[in-house]
Formats: structure tokens, C-alpha cells, sequence
């Protein structure tokens, strides 16, 4: 049997990171955000279109398995899911760059999120208007531990569009919790919310 000495291997390193993916040595700071919400609202889509490396993601296909376990109503076609996180990573400017961990939206898995929310500065609720009420569950999540979020009205073909007004009352807001429209597939986009959710963030801190 033909075995690869390991001078063999010294010749053949192994590949390092990318160069894209290399933190640029102007950052001075790091901050942690997640990006949660229900099943099927738009996580893993917006850590993918917004961060400047590679992604990490961990979808696995949908089987029978979960089948009068999950909720896939409203989502009926969705045939992947996060079953652990996504991770991304975006520079905002020179020295501040965001950590994003998009959490997975199936309750089963909802026991993950304990250790995804550990150090995280602030939140990013994305919602699907068309069932609002599962976002319900994660907002309460949020309020337990102290997190502060912005919400993101995700853009969906079929979805209502309602006042922003509404959406606070139906969610049961308070008034200064942000509330934003957007379009997770669009880069620019899903980086306003990103914005908006630092504004905030610094908005508390100077308060």
C-alpha cells in the first residue's frame, strides 16, 4: 500500500484562508449580532447576501422526518433548513467589522441558540408578514435575555404590506424599537438593516 510521506506533504501544503477572507488589519473592533426569526423568513439568505467572505452554512435537506414536527406552513416549498447556524462577516468601515450568526428558525433546534446569543451586542429580527405569529416566540426570547433587536419586514412576492404602526402593534413593540423593510437576496439592503441595528445599538449606549 502506497502511503504519502510527510515529506511528501511538506511539499503540498495545505491551502490557507483566502485573501478575501482575511480580516483586513485596519480592524480595531468586533462586534457579535444575530440574525434570527421563524422558520423560513430569510436568515440564511441575508447572512449570504450581505457578508464579504465565504459564508458558512449548515443546510441540510428536509426529510419525512420532520414531517408533524416542523411548521412549513406559509413555506410549503422550502425543501432545505439550518439545522446549527450561518456564519458571515461584513466591515461596516475600516476599523468596525460585524460577526453574523443566523440562528436556526425550526423550534427543534431552538436549543442552539443559548450559545449562539452568548456575547452578542444586538439582534436582527427578521419577520414574514404573511406569519407574523412566529415571530412571536423569538421576540419574547430576545426581551428574556436582555437582547436588544432591531425588526426587518423581509420582502416576499405574496406578502401584505402593512404600516409600520401595525406591525409594532401586532408584535407588541415598544416604540423605539426600530422597524425596517427589506430585501434579504439584496446586498445593500440587508447592510441598512445591519446600520440601522448599530445606530440603535449606539443609541442605548449614549442614553
Amino acid at each position: 500500500m502506497d502511503f504519502k510521506s510527510s515529506e511528501t506533504l511538506v511539499e503540498h501544503p495545505a491551502e490557507g484562508p483566502r485573501t478575501e477572507d482575511e480580516l483586513p488589519d485596519s480592524a480595531a473592533a468586533a462586534v457579535k449580532v444575530v440574525i434570527v426569526g421563524g422558520f423560513g423568513v430569510g436568515k440564511t439568505t441575508l447572512v449570504g447576501s450581505v457578508s464579504e467572505i465565504r459564508p458558512l452554512t449548515t443546510e441540510e435537506t428536509m426529510t419525512q422526518a420532520g414531517v408533524g414536527v416542523d411548521d412549513t406552513i406559509g413555506v410549503e416549498r422550502k425543501t432545505s433548513t439550518t439545522v446549527a447556524m450561518d456564519f458571515g462577516r461584513i466591515s461596516l468601515n475600516d476599523e468596525l467589522v460585524l460577526y453574523l450568526f443566523g440562528t436556526p428558525g425550526q423550534q427543534r433546534f431552538w436549543f442552539l441558540w443559548n450559545g449562539l446569543f452568548d456575547g452578542a451586542l444586538g439582534a436582527v429580527v427578521l419577520i414574514d408578514t404573511r406569519r407574523l405569529e412566529v415571530s412571536f416566540d423569538v421576540i419574547g426570547r430576545l426581551e428574556e435575555r436582555g437582547v436588544p433587536f432591531v425588526v426587518a419586514v423581509n420582502s416576499f412576492p405574496d406578502a401584505p404590506v402593512h404600516p409600520v404602526e401595525e406591525v409594532r402593534a401586532a408584535l407588541d413593540l415598544p416604540a423605539d424599537v426600530p422597524i425596517v423593510d427589506c430585501d434579504a437576496r439584496l446586498r445593500p439592503s440587508s447592510r441598512d438593516v445591519l446600520m440601522t441595528l448599530m445606530r440603535y445599538l449606539h443609541s442605548l449606549a449614549v442614553a
